[in-house]
């Protein structure tokens, strides 16, 4: 089995959130629908949040968000502790985030990009690994100095 994958979305991502399911199940990965169940109006902080904690207490695995832009998403995200959420809207970000960043949550907008583009950002994010080690490893711990309020930028 591959790593788990907690995802979520609003009601603009409802549609892709459904398709990106079944796409990664369908290639092994344990999934963990975090909501919401249907299209209807709702608030993006909630299933952000959900992502992002399931992600926290579960290190070893990733986080997938979609709402209109990926861009609310991600801010809820971000304010979780070891959470690094990106907005991609194109393969080479998604891989580049993984490899130098060690991004454990992928925000994609649903209004921005099509499901076709949005199901090859994903499985470009969850094909790469992080390049452990050297400066981007390095920066990942400042990030992480950031959140314990000790990062100096002197």
């Amino acid at each position: 089995m591959k790593r788990k994958i907690y995802i979520g979305a609003d009601s603009a991502g409802y549609d892709y959130k459904e398709i990106i399911k079944k796409h990664i199940a369908d290639k092994g990965y344990e999934v963990v629908d975090c909501g919401p169940d249907n299209s209807d109006s709702c608030h993006y902080p909630v299933y952000g949040s959900k992502v992002a904690l399931g992600v926290q207490g579960d290190p070893d695995s990733l986080g997938i968000l979609i709402c209109g832009t990926g861009i609310g998403m991600s801010m809820v995200a971000n304010k979780y502790k070891g959470i690094r959420a990106a907005v991609c809207g194109d393969t080479f970000s998604a891989k580049m985030t993984r490899i130098h960043n060690n991004a454990n949550v992928l925000c994609m907008g649903a209004r921005v990009i099509g499901q076709g583009l949005a199901v090859d950002i994903t499985d470009m994010f969850l094909e790469n690994e992080f390049e452990s080690g050297g400066r981007h490893e390095l920066r990942v711990n400042m990030i992480t100095d950031v959140e314990k309020d000790q990062y100096n930028c002197k």
